[in-house]
């Protein structure tokens, strides 16, 4: 049995001792918590607050303009999603020094290395990987995360960092979610290339369901956004009822998962079927040639 099996087994992470939280980040085995809590208690809510992490990073014109340059965003969004599903999924399922992890990150820093991009934008960006699924987890899950579950997905996203050659991360949890906060609320503001790319991406998700269902589907995503994220888009709010029913349905989902054992095998993304990907992949050719 692996250690995230054993850990998972004993039901959500213990908390140390007390003592100031760098001490206690030294105590836990950030990598385990976190294949736990993405593999086998919550694989459904980590994948959409990770969807919903992307398009938050889109609100940057900064960034924005970088991926309409490129063109990949407009002409093949799916893959562009699958791409970056199992680029990520690579390192959680498998620990960021596992061999294939090694790859997967090798792979980010190649793509990312055609491109100038500020070191700024990529510390927001490695940012909204720790707290959009804390946030997204504690708002709509089975339950909330412990405060060493946070305290891991901060280290594990931070020594990814690292690992990508991303300067000046933030030492300790509570510095990184300041920058987080102060990150968007300097650089969220429309922009075309905003709504080229975040348009784009909602349409590859309304695609996903049957067209009739189009509408309503547009609506439950602009439901789920914040105010500045919608205003950073162009976005329409929701109408009232549907601004209050998807939210709600989504802490209903949360309240009856948690009436269920927690899963006994991870749910592995990089085995689910991808639509790009029908018939397997190559780490190495992921992400546009």
């Amino acid at each position: 049995m692996t250690e995230s099996e054993r850990a998972t087994t004993n039901g959500p992470a213990q908390e140390p001792a007390a003592g100031p939280r760098e001490s206690r980040s030294a105590q836990i085995d950030h990598q385990a918590i976190v294949h736990r809590i993405a593999c086998f208690e919550f694989p459904f809510d980590f994948t959409r607050s990770l969807e919903f992490a992307l398009f938050r990073t889109f609100c940057v014109p900064s960034i924005s303009r970088l991926l309409q340059h490129s063109g990949e965003f407009e002409a093949r969004p799916q893959k562009r999603y699958d791409d970056t599903d199992l680029l990520i999924s690579e390192i959680v399922e498998h620990g960021y020094d596992s061999e294939r992890a090694v790859a997967a990150i090798a792979r980010m820093n190649a793509l990312h290395g055609r491109f100038k991009i500020s070191n700024r934008d990529f510390l927001y960006v490695l940012s909204s990987f720790v707290y959009e699924p804390i946030r997204w987890i504690d708002r709509y899950a089975r339950r909330p995360l412990s405060e060493i579950e946070k305290e891991s997905l901060f280290q594990f996203w931070r020594e990814v960092g690292l690992r990508m050659n991303i300067a000046d991360i933030p030492a300790d949890y509570e510095a990184f979610l300041n920058f987080n906060v102060d990150y968007e609320r300097t650089y969220f503001r429309y922009s075309d290339s905003n709504k080229r790319i975040g348009v784009a991406t909602r349409e590859m998700f309304v695609s996903w369901y049957p067209r009739l269902l189009a509408p309503f589907v547009r609506q439950a995503i602009h439901a789920l956004m914040d105010a500045p994220l919608r205003r950073s888009f162009g976005f329409d709010a929701p109408t009232p009822w549907i601004g209050r029913l998807v939210p709600a349905l989504l802490r209903l989902r949360g309240r009856l998962a948690g009436l269920l054992p927690v899963r006994r095998r991870p749910r592995l993304r990089t085995r689910l079927r991808h639509r790009s990907y029908r018939d397997g992949y190559d780490i190495g050719r992921l992400g546009p040639t």
